[in-house]
């Protein structure tokens, strides 16, 4: 048996494919729309995955503003974060933020579900997502994905 045909391969920066793709979110659910999200981002969809390089795609999340969720999470959930200052706790409703700022909720969701170190915090800038139908990475010519 030749053992040579069967080392593995690591991807690095030079050698990885990046891709463009476009996600639909109207009528989705909140947290399987974000978890598929999340693995087009990291890349382990693709067979070159390596763990500790960013080889995922960039992804392009449209119609934010339709994003469902299920149960009574639209009133009872809280989104927590803080000011830096002393009693600077705030708090959020998913009901609030999609008036306010809709594209939030599938990005709070993503970052949740990404690694919580510097690969993490790089491969959160590879998601963009717009409330409407509407984007500006057409130069890119991104692939639609229907979950």
């Amino acid at each position: 048996m030749n053992t040579l045909s069967y080392k593995t391969v690591s991807a690095n920066e030079k050698t990885v494919n990046k891709e463009w793709v476009v996600v639909d979110a109207e009528g989705e659910i909140l947290g399987r729309l974000a978890s598929e999200i999340a693995k087009i981002i990291r890349g382990k969809h693709k067979p070159s995955f390596t763990p500790h390089v960013d080889c995922g795609d960039n992804v392009i999340v449209i119609n934010a503003d339709k994003v469902k969720l299920t149960g009574d999470k639209l009133t009872d959930k809280v989104y927590v974060r803080h000011t830096g200052y002393s009693g600077g706790q705030r708090f959020n409703t998913p009901k609030r933020l999609l008036e306010k700022h809709p594209e939030r909720i599938i990005q709070n969701a993503v970052r949740g579900m990404l690694p919580k170190n510097r690969l993490g915090r790089k491969l959160f800038n590879n998601l963009y997502v717009y409330a409407g139908p509407e984007h500006k990475h057409e130069a890119q010519n991104p692939k639609t994905i229907k979950f």
